[in-house]
């Protein structure tokens, strides 16, 4: 088969659109040339790919096939644009990252100077994600990488495990509550909480939980980072759920204490996800083996029993 990559964007915005006149007015064609040049990509699949109806056009199951090969091949032309004009720009590489928020905010912004600074030539486009999200952008070709936390469907992805991360309670170090050894999460929704911004990974998984438990958290307060939301919770404006790294990074300095959660889903398990990771070029690799030596010192440490002091 040999598909024309205009007709391929022809028949993509189709299916979003819906309507074959909306599409031909994007690729600036009449009705009865996108028509034409539809049918041609029928002919050569010998399937039928849209079904016309009076309202405008709906895939056929077929069609539903295509589509995803179609936005593949389209991105990944994309992407060999992007990259050569990278190469023509004095670049070497460009990796894409689809990441959910501790990745982004806490533990990548640590990580991503050394990698940078090892490869001059290669840039990063780095973009936080919700999990779901993150498995669909790498196997549909958006991103190279993906780092998820948790049960998440990797969707037949390789996954590679590369740390574990907790989420503890932290409380202002006067709060009734900084007093417990452990606490369940259902135990801290009568309390003011302070939260990441709408939208972000973890308030998007507690907003679940809590949906599941049929009580809401009392937000007075969304933020952009950990950083800014342990200053909140340090100055007693609620409590917060907080991956360990970030709140033992404030602990002291924002006069926190840290509480242990009993909750199963607090232990969340964090995975770099790829389509194949053998095929990625060399410095994506070397991105990976840096996220995998980081960590492999405290891969052991986490199965060691906790300290429950604070």
């Amino acid at each position: 088969m040999h598909f024309d990559l205009n007709d391929l964007r022809l028949f993509v915005w189709a299916a979003d659109e819906g309507s074959l006149t909306k599409a031909a007015a994007k690729q600036h064609l009449s009705l009865a040339a996108a028509s034409a040049r539809i049918k041609a990509l029928e002919a050569q699949t010998d399937l039928p790919l849209l079904y016309r109806e009076a309202r405008g056009v709906r895939l056929s199951p077929p069609g539903q096939a295509f589509l995803h090969h179609a936005r593949l091949m389209l991105r990944q032309v994309d992407q060999m644009r992007g990259d050569l004009q990278e190469y023509g720009g004095g670049l070497r590489g460009h990796l894409r990252v689809f990441a959910n928020t501790t990745a982004v905010t806490d533990f990548l912004p640590e990580i991503l100077p050394e990698f940078l600074a090892d490869n001059p030539k290669v840039n990063i486009d780095l973009q936080e994600k919700p999990n779901a999200d993150i498995a669909r952008g790498v196997q549909d070709g958006r991103a190279d990488i993906g780092i998820v936390a948790g049960q998440v469907d990797t969707l037949g992805l390789q996954s590679l495990h590369f740390s574990t991360d907790r989420l503890v309670l932290a409380t202002a170090k006067n709060h009734p509550l900084a007093q417990r050894q452990k606490v369940a999460f259902v135990d801290t929704l009568d309390e003011d909480a302070v939260g990441m911004h709408h939208g972000s990974t973890l308030q998007t998984f507690l907003s679940q939980v809590t949906e599941r438990l049929g009580k809401p958290l009392k937000l007075r307060i969304q933020l952009s980072s950990f950083d800014a939301m342990c200053r909140m919770i340090g100055a007693g404006v609620g409590v917060g759920i907080v991956p360990e790294s970030a709140a033992r990074r404030n602990q002291d300095a924002m006069n926190m204490a840290l509480v242990e959660l009993s909750d199963a889903w607090s232990v969340r398990e964090r995975y770099i996800l790829t389509r194949d990771q053998a095929a990625l070029p060399a410095y994506a690799q070397s991105l990976i083996a840096l996220l995998c030596a980081r960590y492999a010192p405290m891969k052991e440490s986490a199965k060691a029993p906790r300290d429950k002091s604070t």
